[in-house]
């Protein structure tokens, strides 16, 4: 039978955890299962390269596969934990378990020999910009956003308050990001695509180009790390 996975609630403590995160890359790039058993989609593909990073995720997304295929997609004893998944459309005639096992085929040859981690490769998805780079992403979302003007005075009066608002180890992260945030958007197009991805909806302080601005940033949240042990 062919049906699609869940709705759009989340939650830190469900049964698919991981599982939910990884239907998350699918959101981003349509909603609809493009894997063969020859290759990974678009999609799987992004959640690979950050599984790179951290391999334990892809055991925990086949752990979690398994148990919803033995358990049974549709069993009442999980329909609260299925609600929470993404909502995931198979392709025509497909059902969401063949797309799943499809799934654990490329997560298993993964596992099998993980790739290792290339941070110097751009992100290709959404998903995985906001993976990559999710403290930076996370700054400016909740400083920089479209909003601003009602809450800042200023870029400074902004990022003051991220400073005394954020834990230690947030920055140490931000600015990591920012490195290499950087270093992957070399040209200022990609500069500009990229921060629009990761959430920046106002422009730098007049006459301070976007890169020149970031880098500031850096400068400044370092500075407060390192005085501020």
């Amino acid at each position: 039978m062919t049906a699609p996975l869940g709705g759009s609630m989340t939650s830190t403590d469900d049964r698919f955890q991981e599982l939910r995160e990884l239907l998350r890359s699918y959101e981003w790039t349509g909603h609809t299962f493009d894997d063969t058993m020859e290759a990974p989609g678009t999609a799987l593909g992004s959640y690979l390269r950050i599984a790179a990073y951290a391999p334990r995720r892809a055991a925990a997304a086949v752990r979690e596969i398994d148990d919803l295929l033995g358990t049974g997609l549709f069993r009442d004893e999980i329909a609260d934990d299925v609600d929470l998944l993404p909502h995931i459309a198979p392709p025509h005639g497909v059902s969401v378990e063949d797309c799943l096992r499809v799934v654990r085929h490329h997560l298993d040859q993964f596992l099998a020999k993980p790739s290792a981690p290339r941070p110097a490769l751009r992100p290709q998805t959404s998903w995985e910009w906001r993976r990559r780079f999710p403290a930076l992403s996370h700054l400016l979302t909740s400083y920089f956003h479209q909003d601003f003007s009602l809450e800042y005075q200023s870029h400074a009066e902004a990022i003051a308050d991220y400073l005394s608002a954020e834990a230690h180890e947030d920055h140490e992260a931000a600015a990591r990001d920012i490195n290499g945030f950087l270093a992957v958007n070399p040209t200022d197009d990609e500069l500009q695509e990229g921060v629009r991805v990761l959430g920046l909806r106002i422009t730098p302080p007049q006459d301070v180009p976007l890169r020149r601005w970031l880098t500031d940033l850096q400068g400044i949240i370092t500075h407060h790390v390192h005085t501020h042990p």
